[in-house]
């Protein structure tokens, strides 16, 4: 008997979604960082054991959205509700039970799907708290399990897998077996230079940064990956903070960028980067759709 199928990630921004996805794959193919609305797009990283093919779908955190790119990136974790056999929530245990949260449970009434809850962060939660949450979301949703996880130190992660085998059906192998993820180099490369401007940047320069790379060419004989990216973003001011002082600041974006990439892609790497404004971006249905962020212009 072979099991397969897809399994949806969904909780509101900054619960461990990310992370949870990359400890079950056992590979950084989700960027993770300790500011909210990290994930933008849907990402989807394929477990395969001996007798089955897990597809886990990691979605950006789910929200009341007001931007054409929050709306985006809400409507893209919501369609996740459509296409999986199992809905694993997060919910962070040490904030117990969030306006968000009960947001995303009212969406789950509509739905005919298995949702296992997950608490995650529990190694931040004395023990005694963790059975009156668990009563406290019981009353709340029919969810077929209450498991308490860390998603960072991979505490619970084994008692989920055997849950999840537990309910998932009968299928095929969708994926090839050394498949990891459905997301190019391309993307993840420009993930990994997002991300390292999320850690070093602040205010708003975050949330209004795209990354596009432009060149993705590999060098046989010198065992060399040379990838161009450009950083575009919405005001010139937030230029300014990317390239830094004498360039110190995107010279730093580069340098860890190039560092992370070398030991996923297991090559040196040259990395050149450019940074270009485009006004407002992130309101522009026409620039989202040229950056990636809507199906239609």
């Amino acid at each position: 008997m072979f099991k397969s199928g897809f399994i949806g990630i969904i909780g509101r921004p900054n619960v461990g979604k990310s992370t949870l996805l990359n400890t079950i794959i056992g590979e950084k193919i989700a960027i993770t960082t300790y500011k909210p609305q990290t994930t933008r797009n849907r990402i989807m990283g394929i477990k395969n054991i001996e007798n089955g093919q897990l597809i886990f779908l990691d979605t950006p955190g789910i929200h009341k959205a007001t931007t054409p790119l929050n709306q985006f990136m809400v409507a893209t974790a919501m369609d996740t509700f459509r296409n999986t056999d199992i809905l694993l929530m997060l919910i962070e245990a040490p904030e117990g039970v969030h306006r968000d949260d009960q947001l995303i449970i009212d969406a789950l009434r509509n739905i005919r799907l298995p949702v296992i809850l997950l608490l995650n962060k529990i190694d931040l939660v004395r023990k005694n708290k963790i059975l009156p949450l668990i009563d406290q979301f019981q009353h709340l949703f029919s969810f077929v399990e209450i498991i308490p996880i860390s998603a960072l130190t991979g505490d619970g992660i084994s008692i989920l897998m055997e849950q999840i085998w537990n309910i998932l059906p009968e299928g095929p192998r969708f994926f090839p077996d050394d498949m990891m993820t459905d997301r190019t180099e391309r993307f993840i490369a420009a993930e990994i230079i997002r991300e390292k401007i999320i850690l070093l940047t602040h205010q708003e320069v975050p949330y209004t940064t795209a990354v596009v790379v432009d060149s993705f060419k590999e060098d046989e004989k010198k065992n060399l990956l040379r990838i161009q990216a450009t950083i575009n973003v919405a005001k010139d001011s937030q230029k300014g903070i990317i390239i830094g002082k004498k360039g110190a600041m995107l010279k730093e974006i580069g340098t860890r960028a190039r560092r992370e990439m070398e030991k996923f892609f297991a090559t040196r790497i040259y990395l050149e980067l450019f940074v270009r404004v485009r006004k407002d971006w992130t309101n522009d249905p026409r620039m989202l759709y040229e950056l990636g962020y809507t199906e239609k212009k």
